[in-house]
């Protein structure tokens, strides 16, 4: 197996980065296709794009002024959310 395919393989990471990216706006051919393979064997990423997709229906449409979050909080989730990340 080449280098680049098990970078696609077990990249979570690179895998939860394209899906936001996908939702944000557009993903090249290239993006679509390893997002794919990753999805195809990763059934937590999937996962991950259901309730990715999920929260955004929820929250689109309200207003985001005035809605702010902590900056301890959000420092503590991201941390939180590459530790869970970095375990596959």
């Amino acid at each position: 197996m080449t280098n680049a395919l098990k970078n696609i393989i077990y990249n979570c990471k690179q895998a939860t980065f394209l899906i936001e990216k996908r939702m944000a706006g557009k993903i090249t051919a290239s993006e679509t296709v390893q997002l794919k393979v990753h999805l195809a064997g990763c059934s937590v990423c999937r996962l991950y794009q259901e309730q990715s997709v999920l929260i955004n229906r929820l929250f689109t449409g309200f207003p985001v002024n005035g809605f702010k979050l902590d900056e301890t909080f959000k420092n503590n989730l991201v941390k939180k959310l590459e530790a869970e990340m970095n375990k596959n």
